[in-house]
């Protein structure tokens, strides 16, 4: 089950970058906190409007871009 609909890209949030559901949570910071050991349940801890699913999300889309050339 694919959750990349949740990863959006608009101009005018956060200057493009891609995040989730189109909130100011870049999926390069949630891989990045994740890459520091945080887990899922900490993250979620600390930023309440996001769901684990917006987690699972920024992990499925670098995983797809790690690959990309």
């Amino acid at each position: 089950m694919s959750r990349l609909e949740r990863i959006t890209s608009d101009p005018n949030i956060c200057h493009g970058q891609p995040t989730v559901r189109g909130l100011r949570y870049p999926v390069e910071m949630l891989l990045n906190l994740l890459a520091s050991g945080m887990t899922t349940e900490e993250i979620l801890a600390d930023y309440p409007d996001l769901e684990a699913d917006d987690v699972f999300a920024a992990l499925e889309y670098g995983a797809l871009t790690a690959g990309a050339r």
